[in-house]
């Protein structure tokens, strides 16, 4: 191209470069009709006694100009004649997310219009759109023959820059750097191809600067942490060693498939030997009374039910080697009718999970059953049916001490399921131990090295420190004059 045609520009945030246009209009007074239009005119006013624009295709649109306001929404997302805008960009083409004046609602009107039936256009806008102050920006392109400048349809967009309420600052297109200069391909007679590029000429922050604002975050962040800090306050309560405490936060959230409607869950918490309990914990508990809803082929029954439990494990010195055993929550589902009468409906048994996080299980349930009509129709018009006595005979009962539990002549049939929601958390200071030994012998595979061979090398250091801390128990166990004799 001609030396001419080249130019280059600064431009800062929000600073009004004039167009060609702009000039031409702004020039006359009786063409200024806003308190803006009034404002440009008298800049370009000052621009003339001055000497005049330096800037000559490259232009700008602020945050308060028309195009910025409205024009924006009408350009096309493609350069195609046949294109046709769609169902939600008609109607997003004035939702605009910026900062608007909110009257403040007297507490009158806001009982009396609780709900607006007739909503207008202003009141969606303004209320069922999120409404994140923008403010926006254009760097523009006048790229029309050389000597007419200013025509309104030789004007195209070079950058959009655009900063929210949240100081995230968005460059479209991106600065140029190594990817090679942007390219405008203009339709007409000599198919004129514009090249342009976009740098990001701020001052680069000072070394100074930038330990200063380090200094500011890390201020902030330990004022955050002391925050955090006196939220959880000086009296965390601590494990003992070798107890371990596991807190659950459940939920009851359906049962589905059963034969009667009104269903309840009737639920309590068994704790093997060596766990406990505080005081005031309940390891019982009874949800509401819920009707059933067709869905799919099943009718379910959402109970949404909230239960907490905590307990605590403390390891013994008989029980060092065996895995111990973990708590089962027991529950029975009935039904209630109209006339009182309840049902038995299914029994079934979950062993609380050993692994901290969210489960979700479904446990299938069954109920004894007697053989014969009348006790069908004893169930189907008088309510009641067979009842386990204990109901851990689900399982085996902890109270058994024999060697076989023979349920032989047992008739059961099998009912519906109940959902359970778990979130499980475990505490204990072992937890810290075994993390640090961890670290430790992460460490030593950082020395060692070996990427492919670091598992193994860890389980056999792992194992290694198991067989000695046996040796020393088996040493210690053994008499001190078989000792002396095998070291001499």
């Amino acid at each position: 191209p001609p030396q001419e045609e080249e130019e280059e520009a600064e431009v800062g945030w929000q600073e009004k470069l004039f167009s060609q246009f702009e000039v031409d209009l702004y020039q006359n007074e009786s063409a200024c009709q806003t308190p803006l239009d009034r404002q440009y005119h008298e800049e370009i006013l000052k621009l003339g006694k001055s000497g005049g624009r330096k800037n000559y295709r490259i232009f700008t649109y602020t945050d308060h100009d028309r195009f910025t306001n409205l024009e924006e929404h009408c350009q096309k997302v493609t350069d195609s004649d046949h294109e046709v805008p769609s169902y939600l960009a008609e109607r997003m083409a004035n939702v605009r997310r910026r900062r608007q004046d909110r009257r403040p609602i007297e507490a009158s009107s806001l009982k009396s219009k609780i709900i607006t039936w007739e909503p207008s256009e202003e009141f969606i806008k303004n209320n069922h759109v999120i409404n994140t102050p923008v403010q926006t920006m254009y760097i523009m392109g006048d790229l029309g023959p050389y000597g007419k400048l200013g025509h309104r349809e030789y004007e195209h967009v070079l950058c959009t820059i655009k900063v929210d309420g949240n100081g995230v600052i968005t460059v479209k297109p991106d600065f140029t750097g190594t990817k090679g200069a942007y390219r405008i391909e203009l339709d007409g007679e000599k198919r004129e191809v514009w090249k342009y590029t976009i740098e990001n000429a701020s001052v680069q922050v000072q070394p100074e600067e930038e330990e200063r604002e380090q200094s500011v975050f890390r201020d902030l962040y330990g004022r955050h942490k002391e925050y955090l800090s006196g939220l959880v306050g000086s009296e965390f309560e601590m494990t003992p060693p070798g107890t371990l405490r596991l807190f659950v936060n459940g939920e009851i959230v359906s049962a589905q498939g059963y034969e009667y409607d009104n269903l309840y869950v009737h639920f309590f918490l068994e704790l093997p030997n060596q766990w406990s309990s505080p005081t005031f914990q309940q390891l019982s508990g009874v949800t509401q009374t819920c009707a059933t809803k067709k869905v799919g082929w099943d009718n379910v029954a959402y109970f949404c039910y909230p239960f907490t439990l905590e307990a605590f494990f403390t390891r013994g010195d008989e029980s060092e080697d065996s895995f111990p055993q973990w708590p089962v929550l027991y529950f029975e589902v009935l039904s209630l009718d109209f006339w009182q009468r309840y049902r038995v409906e299914g029994y079934g048994s979950l062993v609380l999970p050993a692994s901290p996080g969210l489960h979700m299980l479904t446990i299938p349930t069954w109920r004894p059953v007697e053989l014969g009509t009348v006790a069908e129709l004893r169930r189907f018009f008088i309510g009641g049916s067979p009842e386990l006595e204990d109901i851990t005979y689900v399982r085996i009962p902890s109270t058994f001490k024999g060697d076989r539990l023979s349920r032989f002549g047992f008739r059961t049939e099998t009912t519906g399921s109940v959902t359970f929601r778990l979130y499980c958390l475990q505490q204990s200071r072992d937890f810290l131990e075994s993390s640090a030994l961890r670290q430790r012998m992460q460490s030593v595979l950082d020395q060692l090295g070996g990427s492919s061979q670091q598992s193994s090398v860890y389980n056999v250091l792992e194992a290694f420190q198991r067989a000695r801390r046996r040796m020393q128990e088996a040493r210690e166990s053994l008499p001190q004059d078989l000792i002396s004799t095998s070291a001499t």
